[in-house]
């Protein structure tokens, strides 16, 4: 949808006046690669709230309302007790701060693995009370069928492989994924059934990098790297952990910015001025007109 009119700016800081511009769509990611071949590589973030997608928006193609947001924004110990109504929240959100990334939102654990009808049925609901473009799921030949099915009617699929965080229980833990020979034959038929069924994209996660670049190789639809390597079709990352908001982020993570510092020091600088009284001054209180 072309975001081409001006919203209003006088009564919300959070509805800045964006650039008229044509959103990009699922088909012209997946138009990407082609031939096997991917051009400029695709950029996508993790956002979980207007002013963060506002920010992120034009330097990405795509904008993931990932569940990671139960641990970035809840403080929950995994994605698990992430709940729908959690992600349709906050997809929408995202889907009112942006104008040019295609936004993709994830289904949380527990609201599609039973049947490809249940799968439907929180897909459509992600959709329509968010209006994102498209959903994310997790698995990859168990999931094939519930892929097609989604896709067949009108719901793109981005698919997702190797480490698969709702899974972490019966992972073990976060450890990179293919580095036996059956793990690796795996990641790569998890990929490939997930590109025949329809997936527009897929996330290769905590792949060992050779296995990462033949899975890469194996699909026609553009791969998404975290933690895998720089000749996937694209990259993502949780944006906080780029940013420095955590102390501990995983090996894969590059920092480009240490936020919590920043932060920190400016609400320490603020505590002190207001026991100091120096805050409000002059400039921040309003004095009886002459």
């Amino acid at each position: 949808m072309s975001t081409t009119f001006q919203l209003d700016t006088a009564t919300s800081r959070a509805n800045p006046t964006p650039q008229p511009m044509k959103r990009l769509t699922v088909p012209k990611i997946r138009a990407r690669k082609t031939d096997g071949q991917e051009g400029e590589p695709l950029v996508m973030l993790t956002a979980y709230t207007a002013r963060q997608a506002q920010l992120l928006d034009a330097h990405c193609d795509m904008l993931l309302v990932g569940d990671s947001l139960g641990q970035v924004i809840y403080g929950l110990p995994s994605t698990i007790p992430v709940t729908l109504d959690m992600m349709a929240a906050h997809a929408a959100a995202v889907v009112r701060g942006s104008y040019h990334a295609v936004v993709v939102v994830d289904l949380p654990f527990g609201a599609y693995e039973q049947s490809k009808e249940q799968a439907f049925a929180s897909a459509s609901k992600l959709l329509k009370e968010s209006n994102a473009a498209a959903v994310k799921l997790e698995g990859g030949v168990a999931m094939a069928e519930t892929v097609a099915f989604l896709s067949a009617r009108g719901i793109p699929v981005m698919g997702h492989v190797g480490l698969t965080p709702q899974a972490v229980n019966s992972l073990g833990g976060y450890a990179a994924r293919g580095r036996s020979d059956a793990e690796a034959a795996k990641i790569i038929g998890d990929a490939k059934a997930l590109d025949e069924a329809g997936a527009f994209a897929i996330v290769l996660e905590g792949v060992v990098e050779p296995i990462a670049i033949a899975a890469t190789a194996a699909v026609a639809c553009p791969t998404i790297g975290i933690g895998a390597s720089p000749r996937c079709d694209g990259q993502v990352l949780v944006t906080e952990d780029m940013l420095g908001m955590f102390e501990r982020v995983p090996r894969f993570v590059k920092r480009y910015e240490d936020l919590a510092s920043v932060i920190s020091k400016a609400a320490e600088t603020y505590a002190a001025e207001v026991r100091a009284r120096s805050f409000p001054g002059p400039d921040q209180t309003y004095q009886p007109k002459d």
